[in-house]
């Protein structure tokens, strides 16, 4: 029963353990790491990451943050590169061996044939004195107090520390290239993050009418044209299809509520004369903010002064950018 009482308490020390060990991280920047991350800069080949067992796992993470940030990587798992996987490497690649120990028998056999094979080898280790570390070119020192494990077993804080020095090591890469949100949009063309990125207004508003009165239309016909239209509003435009103004299905309750009698009424009477607008040329996802800042639903989209079309919150919605 003190145990389930403890819970809470638990976790919140394993997670200080492993935001202390972090912090600590701080103190290992050395020359070694800035040394790593321009021979990787640098290099016309690959970054080959490997390592065993949990090691193997936090691998295969930095492999993929590695590729999605512009440094092209794979994943060897140590035990499977001295049956024949060793052949992935090409010459002018770099190694990095994960390993909290350093001392694994498998690394023990792995480091030998890394070397004779001339590829450069980092050693992202927690134990700066190991086999591993002592035969590396460089060393990613990723030394932690303790796990925070109780019998300071199960690798815990030291795969964390792990993963953040791979973190910083992508990023730091990621700027040396001068990455742009561009770049990671074409590494990224799938699902809501890809979208956001590269989505524009101009790929959405087009599959809707374009529904627009003049000034002097009457409040009859502003009806009929928000209702076979479907969008909930209209805009208001001159004789060249600059925009005046924007009628919504709010604009018209309101003008119900305040009125006894609108068959006199036009469009100009009722239409907000200062509507929230977007190029046809924006990125989508600046569409989503200014609904959601606004309170709104749909954005008037203009190529110049002109109205060019509405995009409707529900567009967005389907695209999977929300």
């Amino acid at each position: 029963m003190n145990l389930v009482k403890n819970i809470k308490k638990i976790a919140r020390d394993v997670l200080i353990n492993e935001s202390r060990a972090i912090e600590n991280l701080t103190n290992y920047i050395d020359n070694d790491f800035e040394s790593c991350v321009q021979e990787i800069y640098s290099a016309k080949g690959r970054v080959v990451i490997t390592g065993i067992g949990k090691s193997a796992i936090i691998a295969n993470k930095i492999v993929a943050t590695l590729n999605s940030t512009g440094t092209p990587s794979i994943f060897m798992h140590a035990a499977d590169a001295i049956h024949g996987d060793l052949g992935m490497i090409q010459a002018q690649d770099i190694v990095i061996c994960i390993s909290k120990s350093g001392n694994t028998p498998e690394i023990k056999v792995l480091v030998p044939l890394l070397k004779r094979r001339g590829s450069k080898l980092v050693a992202l280790v927690s134990n700066t004195n190991s086999y591993l570390a002592q035969q590396a070119d460089y060393v990613l020192n990723a030394t932690i107090a303790e796990e925070a494990c109780p019998h300071n077993l199960a690798p815990t804080t030291s795969t964390t520390a792990h993963l953040a020095l791979g973190d910083a090591l992508a990023v730091c890469l990621l700027q040396l290239r001068d990455f742009s949100s561009n770049d990671f949009a074409e590494y990224h063309p799938g699902g809501a993050l890809g979208k956001q990125l590269y989505l524009k207004v101009s790929d959405i508003y087009t599959h809707n009418q374009v529904p627009k009165v003049r000034p002097d239309t009457p409040i009859k016909d502003v009806i009929l044209e928000i209702s076979s239209k479907r969008l909930g509003c209209t805009a208001v435009v001159d004789g060249n299809d600059n925009l005046q103004g924007i009628i919504t299905d709010g604009d018209l309750r309101r003008m119900l509520q305040g009125s006894t009698s609108f068959e006199t009424l036009k469009a100009v009477d009722i239409m907000s004369r200062k509507p929230k607008t977007i190029e046809k040329d924006a990125f989508a996802v600046k569409a989503l903010h200014l609904m959601q800042q606004n309170s709104i639903t749909q954005l008037a989209v203009l190529d110049g002064e002109k109205i060019a079309g509405f995009v409707h919150l529900h567009d967005l919605l389907k695209e999977g950018i929300v």
